[in-house]
């Protein structure tokens, strides 16, 4: 028997999806090995490939959140189209979609049609906000689930508006969560036999950030009400952004193990027995206070380098705030590979963000390239469902089959 090349090689997966969400989950599954068929409707695709970075083309971000799959770009209004997708449902172990509730049944692949077809897939269902509940048919992308799930109100000043971080922070989760959610299924089915519909919302993962807020507020009969603190944490400290002399850090001594390693780093051990610190209920009532000394002694040494190698020197947890440029080059990620320069073969190399998941037997990550819109047509047909290449020229002469070359 064969190495595999990876945790999921021998497992064929079907997907749908469009953007962020979906086809972050689907990249994960083609990283550890998956078979992926991407399925685009024509006659744009994915709305990935639009933009916001286009050289010659290509899009970056379809790149990026696409590699590793192959792709079909068709008509599924049309019968044709219809029997192509219901051929490849037979013959793979996962479906993936991203389309509103409703929007997958209507083409003629429901959950109940898919089963029939083959009751051991498993398909999973990826929206803003599930596939029922009073909020299931509205439209909604990552920053709306983030809005409604209290996420968005703790970020910013408190007297300011709320703020939110310019990332796919949901998108991405709720693709891992799906991935996640998609192997367990697996495993159930190699069980049981027996497959199943998955339902994963941006909401639903979203309400996962949320480490202290719902109970503290629930546990406290709404005495505690969780919102935006700015720079700090509004439950600990000191825990937050600090102003060195050129730069921004994160310093967490909230611990009073690390508060009071923190004190004797900065040279003043007698902090920790001050009436105003002594406990984290008095340092957030003095955190104006905390905040300046902190910053105080940070901008008097020699530089932001030598006071983060002081205060590891006492192991209190502190780091600086890189950019997205001072990260990609940062010598930790660049050895770990969690930023990554690919190629491709249109846009050349660039950095993406690496693949998360470390498996000893299988420790270096696949080469994946994006699909052009259609590469594939031929291939699939030809090969997963034994059509010949007059069928799919006049199939491609009516319409039904699409591809573009970049």
């Amino acid at each position: 028997m064969s190495q595999p090349k990876h945790v999921l090689d021998g497992y064929k997966v079907l997907d749908f999806s469009q953007i962020v969400a979906g086809p972050t989950c689907t990249l994960m599954m083609a990283e550890m090995g998956a078979e992926v068929i991407k399925v685009e409707l024509t006659p744009a695709g994915d709305g990935a490939r639009m933009g916001p970075l286009v050289i010659e083309g290509r899009s970056a971000y379809f790149v990026q959140h696409n590699r590793g799959k192959k792709d079909l770009c068709l008509n599924a209004k049309t019968p044709e189209g219809l029997k192509i997708l219901k051929g490849l449902v037979e013959k793979v172990d996962v479906v993936v979609e991203n389309y509103a509730p409703g929007v997958i049944g209507r083409l003629g692949l429901g959950y109940d049609v898919v089963s029939q077809i083959n009751p051991r897939v498993v398909m999973c269902s990826i929206s803003a906000f599930g596939q029922t509940g009073p909020l299931a048919h509205e439209p909604g992308f990552d920053w709306v689930g983030a809005a409604y799930s209290g996420i968005t109100s703790m970020g910013g000043e408190p007297n300011g508006p709320p703020l939110f971080p310019m990332v796919a922070m949901g998108d991405v989760s709720t693709g891992a969560h799906a991935m996640g959610a998609i192997c367990a299924a697996l495993l159930y089915r190699e069980r049981t036999g027996r497959g199943q519909h998955l339902d994963l919302s941006l909401l639903d993962t979203y309400a996962h950030y949320h480490e202290g807020s719902f109970q503290m507020y629930s546990l406290s009969k709404g005495k505690i009400t969780p919102t935006r603190s700015g720079a700090h944490s509004w439950y600990a400290a000191p825990c937050g952004v600090f102003k060195g002399r050129e730069r921004y850090m994160i310093i967490i001594a909230a611990l009073e193990q690390h508060w009071s390693k923190l004190c004797e780093g900065m040279g003043q051990p007698g902090l920790a027995r001050d009436p105003r610190f002594t406990d984290n209920a008095a340092r957030m009532r003095h955190l104006n206070e905390l905040v300046a000394i902190i910053e105080g002694w940070m901008q008097a040494q020699e530089s932001d380098d030598a006071a983060i190698e002081i205060l590891k020197g006492y192991h209190v947890p502190i780091a600086p705030i890189l950019s997205v440029a001072e990260a990609s080059r940062h010598p930790h990620l660049r050895q770990r590979g969690t930023v990554r320069t690919i190629q491709d073969p249109i846009l050349g190399e660039f950095d993406v963000p690496g693949f998360a998941l470390r498996f000893s037997d299988f420790p270096q990550p696949l080469t994946l390239q994006a699909p052009t819109l259609g590469e594939h047509n031929e291939e699939i047909l030809t090969q997963w469902l034994g059509y010949s290449e007059s069928e799919v020229r006049e199939l491609e002469g009516k319409g039904i089959l699409r591809s573009r070359p970049v």
